[in-house]
């Protein structure tokens, strides 16, 4: 995303707010399609969760790993992801189109496969909370590989809003895939080394970044 009036990586310029509030709205507009995923899920009693849920350790839960994301246990299930998803998901495309797919493609790959391989075989997995998980340590180990302190400021934040659902990526005795959310924390941090913006070697401004990637 490239806007006037500097650079969209650079934090309090121009480009960067515009980059951001495009990202903002095109966030809001992926939620109400899970919505409405869901609706129809339940209207038509589809089955959606079982026909296209990951199924751990099994041939036939593979394409899970692709549609999981999309598929929710309810609308409960589906309102708990969907502001996280959507605060995390404005600030990860914000900084680019090609990164944020990227990103997503490996956030949801590793998630999905950890699920896969570690999952119990009895259960059937969906839901968009690892691809959140994801959002958040590729903002956290962005912040960190980037030298990036808004990217540290907004993981702080969400830890402030959502620290109670960390405890996610630990094994508990409740209804939920801990290994989702734990893949997906790694996931994200994979994408943040992966996709991150190298500093050119001869600047000034050790905090300065340029990207390596063409970025629409």
């Amino acid at each position: 995303m490239r806007g006037q009036g500097g650079d969209p990586s650079q934090f309090g310029s121009e480009a960067f707010y515009a980059a951001l509030g495009r990202a903002f709205v095109a966030m809001c507009a992926v939620v109400p399609v899970l919505f409405v995923i869901e609706a129809l899920d339940i209207w038509l009693g589809a089955g959606f969760d079982t026909l296209g849920g990951i199924i751990p350790q099994r041939i036939e839960g593979l394409d899970g790993i692709f549609f999981g994301p999309f598929l929710h246990h309810g609308f409960d299930h589906l309102y708990s992801n969907s502001v996280p998803l959507i605060l995390l998901g404005t600030f990860v495309l914000a900084a680019g189109v090609r990164r944020f797919l990227y990103s997503t493609l490996v956030i949801v790959l590793i998630s999905g496969l950890g699920v896969w391989i570690t999952g119990s075989p009895n259960s059937i997995v969906v839901g968009a909370s690892g691809v959140v998980f994801g959002y958040l340590g590729l903002l956290l180990a962005r912040g960190i590989v980037e030298r990036s302190w808004w990217n540290l400021a907004v993981v702080l934040l969400v830890g402030m809003l959502y620290g109670g659902q960390l405890i996610g990526v630990f094994p508990t005795n409740e209804q939920i895939s801990w290994q989702g959310h734990l893949f997906g924390l790694l996931g994200g941090i994979v994408a943040a080394v992966l996709f991150r913006r190298r500093r050119p070697r001869n600047d000034d401004d050790p905090y300065r970044t340029e990207s390596t990637l063409t970025l629409p």
